[in-house]
């Protein structure tokens, strides 16, 4: 498996720095009426293996999610999947099946709906330069009679590995109200010091245009996407770079020549307490405060759940969660409508697990919603995607019944 798709915990710090924390308190329950069900065990033939992202709903309750192996047997770079609860069984579809370069490869992001329906994404892999690609999906124009009818996909850009950026990792896309559309790329493969971007694609009749809104120059590496805020500024975290180089929460704000960055947080030198290395993005509240993961480091070693709330002008941090162990989240969180956050962590020494965070008389309580030993699942690396009825989904990218190196996966519900 290329390395892409391997997450290596071994980092050092360089710098340091004093900062104060918000600490609030932490109860730990166990959870109470849920219901886990694996709603699909991967088989690593058409139907992909190896999940990386989560899954994406649609407005009928449908579930789409891609993988970064399997697919067409001769090349098993990855498959975008869709799974539909017809008369109480929930059946799976294959839509592609990737076919790499000079088509895309390696898709390690979830899908998403634009603003015309289509289903849009990135590959890490592929394309025209094997630096990774943005593409379009769009189903059939006529019913389908078959059980495989592949959905057309159209690559919008390949990514050059230049000055343009390449390898798109963990992000989602996103889009501006002109149908525009926003993600970061990883760097070359040779990076050293300058790693990554933020870029913007820009549709002109049929062709899409690519604009760095910024480069980053102090390695930073941004794995996961950016989210907008009211007003239009832009949101992400970088694994690396920040004052401590252990990894930044950065803000860019449009202005007239181009944007301007700010690193809202930087996470510390030691990382007792707020821990290092976001890989997963953001998500804002309602209040307009943002929460986030670190991976490693924090009181317990194996990363944390923090948030972001604007003050005076600036941001303050609060620790909402430390997992035990060396090593945990690396996906985006979730927030549902009255404010509990959802995610999962890889849990150093387990298979993973799925946490809920509520928020109650000034404190914050921890709900382990499940455990993964191998068979239900192992290493849930995607989010949590929650629909209207409080039902919580996402993948794990090993365990699972299908014979491949540990399983091929698995996409899971819990029901409350």
């Amino acid at each position: 498996m290329t390395s892409l798709v391997r997450i290596s915990a071994s980092i050092s710090a360089t710098f340091a720095i004093t900062l104060l924390f918000s600490f609030m308190a932490i109860t730990n329950q166990p959870a109470q009426g849920q219901t886990f069900t694996v709603i699909h065990n991967f088989s690593g033939g058409s139907d992909g293996w190896a999940p990386f992202a989560g899954v994406t709903l649609d407005q009928a309750g449908n579930l789409y999610g891609t993988t970064v192996a399997g697919g067409l047997p001769d090349q098993s770079v990855g498959a975008v999947y869709k799974i539909a609860l017809v008369r109480s069984n929930w059946i799976t579809t294959p839509l592609y099946n990737f076919a790499a370069q000079p088509d895309g490869s390696l898709p390690t992001a979830r899908v998403v709906f634009g603003p015309d329906g289509a289903l849009y994404g990135t590959t890490s892999g592929g394309g025209s330069q094997n630096s990774g690609t943005v593409f379009r999906m769009t189903p059939p124009s006529h019913p389908c009679q078959r059980v495989f009818c592949p959905w057309t996909e159209t690559i919008l850009y390949n990514f050059q590995d230049g000055s343009d950026g390449g390898r798109p990792y963990l992000g989602d896309l996103v889009f501006d109200a002109e149908g525009n559309i926003y993600g970061t790329t990883l760097g070359s493969d040779t990076c050293r010091i300058a790693c990554g971007n933020v870029f913007k694609l820009t549709r002109s009749g049929g062709t899409w245009t690519e604009s760095v809104l910024y480069a980053f120059t102090d390695g930073s590496n941004p794995q996961s996407g950016v989210i907008f805020d009211h007003a239009g500024n832009l949101y992400g975290t970088t694994k690396d770079g920040g004052a401590n180089f252990t990894g930044s929460v950065y803000e860019l704000s449009p202005s007239g020549s181009g944007w301007t960055k700010q690193n809202i947080y930087s996470f510390s030198f030691d990382g007792a307490q707020d821990g290092q290395r976001p890989y997963g993005g953001l998500a804002f509240d309602n209040q307009g405060s943002l929460y986030g993961t670190a991976s490693i480091k924090g009181p317990q070693g194996g990363g944390t759940v923090f948030k972001l709330t604007p003050s005076a002008g600036g941001w303050t941090f609060a620790l909402l969660h430390g997992f035990s162990g060396t090593f945990g989240p690396v996906a985006t969180l979730t927030l549902d409508a009255n404010g509990n956050v959802y995610g999962t962590s890889e849990q150093t020494g387990g298979g993973g697990l799925v946490f809920e965070l509520t928020f109650s008389n000034g404190g914050w309580t921890y709900t382990d919603l499940h455990d993964f030993s191998g068979p239900d699942g192992y290493e849930p690396v995607g989010g949590v995607t929650l629909d209207a009825h409080g039902n919580r989904y996402g993948t794990t990218y090993y365990g699972g019944s299908g014979d491949c190196y540990r399983g091929c996966g698995v996409v899971w519900e819990i029901t409350p």
